[in-house]
């Protein structure tokens, strides 16, 4: 496809989907199975081998969460991706799977409570170190560098303070250190900014939140560069954090509406942020698009909309 014809993101990302069956159904079907059937031993072993891409057990692969990676992927512009059960276990899976005994982690202190548990209580089990850096203090970013730096670990905006992390410069810094760019978009989604575009080498994803957006399914994701994934991968089948295809589907099918739903947020969002701002209870408010907001000009620069999101 030439590049006057191609498609926006959120009309691929919802035109991708599993080819038909022989029933023409119009919805993608759900493949509700543990594992799946060879018509020849040799092809078993080459799948077994890695040397085709047929799907063995739904712990590796599995249809419904392969459409739900190739339409999250197209969102954010990334080489692959895999999709975890949850967003903590794609988090967990993104750091875990890179980084090893006498590694160093480098993670803004204001990071969702689950991640700073696992970052602070449980890498050190493992002999990984992390430092945590005030998320828009780029001296102490510089000074946590050190000789066995491998990762920056970052959310913007910041769950749930709504601090704005330049991502110009954090790419920037991840570039001139040789540090993997790992980010948090689940806040924003990619819709609203695309990491990618600015280094990221890996983005993670809680589907649970904006992506589902209905409070129905779990679901987590990791996209990002093609070799990078690979490890993840790897890592994952090995150790189980895998997505369900039910829930694949699910998400799979939100994402159509990902766009509509999220203009309709961020529409009340401001609307919601103005009325507390005037009201006499309120003694403050903290929204990233209002200019008395410490990031305002690092969210305008950034992002592609409002914030659906406010504090107060």
């Amino acid at each position: 496809m030439s590049e006057a014809n191609k498609l926006n993101s959120i009309t691929e990302a919802i035109r991708i989907q599993i080819p038909r069956t022989d029933e023409s159904e119009h919805s993608t079907p759900l493949y509700l199975t543990s594992s799946f059937t060879f018509d020849e031993a040799e092809t078993m072993r080459a799948a077994f081998a890695d040397e085709n891409d047929e799907n063995i057990y739904s712990r590796f692969t599995n249809p419904n969460v392969d459409e739900f990676i190739k339409k999250m992927c197209a969102l954010e512009g990334a080489e692959a991706g895999y999709a975890t059960a949850t967003g903590m276990a794609a988090v967990f899976a993104s750091i875990f799977a890179l980084l090893k005994q006498g590694d160093h982690l480098i993670c803004c202190s204001s990071v969702f409570g689950s991640t700073h548990t696992m970052v602070t209580k449980f890498l050190p089990r493992y002999g990984i170190e992390t430092t945590l850096v005030d998320a828009n203090d780029k001296d102490a970013w510089e000074k946590a560098v050190k000789s066995n730096s491998k990762m920056i670990y970052l959310e913007t905006p910041t769950n749930p303070q709504l601090e704005i992390i330049d991502l110009e410069w954090a790419g920037n810094f991840s570039k001139r250190h040789n540090l993997i760019l790992n980010v948090d978009n689940c806040f924003a989604t990619p819709l609203l900014q695309k990491p990618i575009e600015y280094g990221a080498d890996l983005i993670v994803h809680s589907a649970t939140k904006w992506i589902d957006g209905q409070g129905r399914v779990l679901g987590g994701v990791i996209v990002g560069k093609k070799e990078l994934i690979k490890d993840i991968y790897l890592f994952s089948r090995n150790t189980g954090p895998s997505l369900s295809p039910f829930n694949a589907w699910v998400l799979s099918k939100s994402l159509e509406t990902l766009d509509v739903r999220l203009q309709r947020h961020c529409e009340n969002a401001m609307k919601v942020a103005q009325a507390l701002k005037q009201h006499k209870n309120v003694e403050w408010v903290k929204y990233p698009f209002m200019e008395d907001h410490p990031q305002y000009a690092i969210a305008k620069k950034t992002n592609e909309s409002r914030w659906w999101y406010c504090l107060f």
